[in-house]
């Protein structure tokens, strides 16, 4: 299965079979901003907006049997894409387990409403594309691509592995795309994916080019890494990659390296990721990154962007 936090605390039907749309950033359990909502802080709530929250509860416990036993946290009431509906955060905790999601209810009380509201005034992609930003990142393919795939991963992730099979597959036959690397590890259930995403930077930082040596080897040899011999085989890759074995553990081990790992992490949880693969298509979500799909979409995309250069495959002993 996909990796995700749902996955690692346990509750993983919990909102996803009541309909409610997943939070936006599930890791901070914080509350989603889809399209058209405003993203600065609520005010406090009126008494009106107040007891609407109070009848909203009654009625959600009543629609899914959510008892005493269930902690429900809503609010604070947001702004939504529709000036007739709130957006109305939903936090959940039964048995020590928590999990998140959103949903609508109109400002006279009278409608309930789960799913997704867009603005169709607006571009659904724009806010995404907003947020992404290649600087500092590895890639491949033409810097002015049409089409830009951001992929964020986690190198333990089995699906992830099956994604970087795919993407090979994609540079091949779309010679016009570029793609982004983006680390999102998922330390709870992976434990050693932070390390090796922290590795393939340090390959990045002493050798750019090195990076993609560093992430095949690293991928290819998913099922011998292990928490106990991911440093040594990363300085073997490393070594294998012609790059200084000192310079590479030196910055394996720095607090710098980390942090740049925990920004595209943090890049990711803006944009909503919360498992791996998920991949953005000049800004159109993915999640998973199947082959069908990802062709539907870059075929979509292609058709209305300006196309560009191919660019030159690189040799067989790297990317």
């Amino acid at each position: 299965m996909r990796s995700g936090l749902k996955l690692a605390v346990g509750v993983v039907t919990l909102l996803a079979n009541v309909g409610f749309a997943p939070s936006r950033t599930t890791y901070a359990q914080s509350a989603p901003q889809p399209s058209g909502a405003a993203t600065t802080t609520a005010p406090p709530a009126t008494p009106e907006q107040a007891a609407l929250l109070r009848k909203t509860e009654a009625f959600v416990r009543e629609l899914f049997a959510w008892g005493p036993t269930f902690q429900l946290d809503l609010g604070p009431l947001q702004p939504s894409a529709s000036p007739d509906f709130y957006l109305v955060p939903l936090k959940v905790t039964v048995n020590g387990q928590s999990d998140t999601g959103t949903f609508y209810v109109s400002k006279d009380g009278k409608t309930f409403l789960r799913g997704e509201m867009y603005d169709t005034t607006k571009d659904p992609f724009a806010d995404n594309r907003a947020k992404l930003h290649a600087d500092g990142s590895p890639s491949k393919g033409p810097a002015n691509a049409a089409v830009t795939i951001y992929e964020f991963s986690d190198f333990q992730c089995p699906h992830c592995r099956l994604l970087y099979q795919t993407l090979k597959q994609v540079e091949a036959e779309h010679l016009d795309v570029r793609i982004v690397y983006k680390n999102f590890p998922i330390s709870q259930i992976h434990p050693w994916a932070e390390t090796a995403a922290i590795g393939a930077h340090c390959a990045y930082v002493q050798k750019p080019e090195a990076f993609w040596t560093v992430h095949d080897l690293i991928f290819d040899n998913q099922d011998v890494i292990s928490t106990e011999n991911v440093w040594d085989k990363l300085v073997a890759f490393a070594t294998q990659s012609g790059l200084d074995a000192a310079a590479f553990q030196t910055c394996l081990a720095s607090p710098e390296a980390k942090t740049y790992v925990a920004a595209d992490h943090a890049q990711g949880e803006s944009l909503a990721v919360t498992s791996t693969p998920t991949l953005f298509i000049n800004g159109r979500p993915l999640v998973g990154g199947d082959k069908p799909t990802l062709d539907q979409y870059l075929s979509f995309t292609r058709t209305v962007t300006t196309p560009v250069t191919p660019r030159v495959l690189p040799s067989s002993n790297s990317q």
